[in-house]
């Protein structure tokens, strides 16, 4: 029987850990205005929030919207300081709970996983099955269901303050892009009537995120008891029999519907696993040879060279243009891109 946790509510809501919490969100950010700001007057902010948590007046504040169109179109969202510290204090405690039932095979937010772990873990799999179900889910977070996070959330947490907590931030919500899907069972109205949908860049999503589906997790490890990789809503099974993956992708769109969530109908599919694969930031090929795709290379040339003048232009900080390169090369370095490196730092 699953384990539910009380008394949660005093290690999130004092004034130590929403300090720490405090610390923790400002690491690369004290020069954001707003982030200055709070840090300026720190013991007083710290104590203003603990004050609202303690006595229930805490709300979620007004999110800033930024449309992002690389690599694909999406709207992320950025929460006032004061808010990212109280998800911190939140994560640092509601997280653990969760991790210690989670499945290995899932790489995203969580530590000691990552990016280049799940691409590993792909490979292996990769070199021992013939075939691959790549799937997606049609617009994850837009997507996630109030009413089935806040049940899911109540597995492990019986403590009421912090349930109040977590259902505050998921009712201050903002409007994400429509996800009007109608599942068995609902009547005409019912894509309105349930709220639904995450912001995109919350901590806190990061972490729901991977509890909405980690029901989908134990279902294809546990029962399918496939060879699985997940990083957020990107996962793969594999199989030498393509049939029996048509199949598996059957029974997973089935389930997914229980949650009110759709595969992607083009992003989902069966192909062999000696075809080069885009997975992750990567292009995959036997041999464990590995590329960048060309949209990525493209995308990271025009930054690059907007960085440069943005820098002669005094507009953009020499240390924000090395952390930015230097990420891109962390990334670059994990495929065989020495060659490719060598040619963009030379101008070439």
């Amino acid at each position: 029987m699953t384990k539910r946790h009380s008394d949660l509510f005093a290690g999130i809501a004092s004034f130590a850990p929403l300090r720490e919490a405090a610390l923790k969100a400002a690491l690369g950010k004290r020069g954001k205005p707003g982030t200055a700001a709070f840090m300026a007057n720190l013991e007083k902010n710290v104590l203003r929030i603990e004050r609202a948590l303690q006595d229930g007046s805490w709300q979620s504040g007004g999110y800033t919207e930024m449309e992002l169109l690389e690599p694909k179109r999406r709207i992320v969202s950025a929460a006032p300081f004061r808010d990212r510290v109280v998800h911190h204090a939140l994560c640092a405690v509601v997280g653990p709970v969760f991790e210690r039932g989670f499945i290995d095979d899932t790489f995203a937010n969580r530590k000691g996983k990552g990016t280049h772990r799940a691409v590993a873990r792909y490979e292996h799999y990769r070199n021992r099955h013939r075939h691959v179900l790549r799937a997606d889910i049609y617009r994850y977070f837009p997507a996630i269901d109030h009413a089935i996070l806040k049940a899911d959330l109540r597995r492990r947490i019986a403590c009421p303050p912090t349930l109040w907590l977590l259902d505050t931030i998921i009712d201050g919500s903002n409007a994400q892009e429509p996800v009007n899907l109608h599942f068995p069972g609902d009547d005409l109205l019912t894509p309105l009537e349930r709220r639904r949908g995450l912001p995109i860049g919350n901590l806190t999503s990061q972490l729901f995120g991977n509890v909405y589906l980690d029901a989908l997790d134990h279902f294809v490890k546990e029962v399918l008891r496939a060879p699985y990789v997940r990083y957020v809503d990107d996962f793969a099974l594999f199989h030498d029999d393509a049939e029996a993956l048509a199949g598996w992708r059957e029974r997973i769109a089935a389930f997914l519907a229980r949650r009110r969530l759709r595969l992607h109908p083009v992003k989902t599919f069966v192909a062999p696993t000696a075809e080069a694969a885009e997975f992750l930031g990567y292009v995959l090929l036997p041999g464990d040879y590995r590329r960048l795709p060309e949209a990525s290379v493209r995308r990271f040339r025009n930054r690059l060279r907007g960085l440069r003048d943005r820098w002669r232009a005094g507009s953009v900080a020499a240390d924000e243009v090395v952390q930015h390169v230097q990420a891109w090369i962390a990334h670059a370095e994990n495929a065989d891109t020495w060659r490719l490196r060598h040619a963009l730092f030379r101008g070439g």
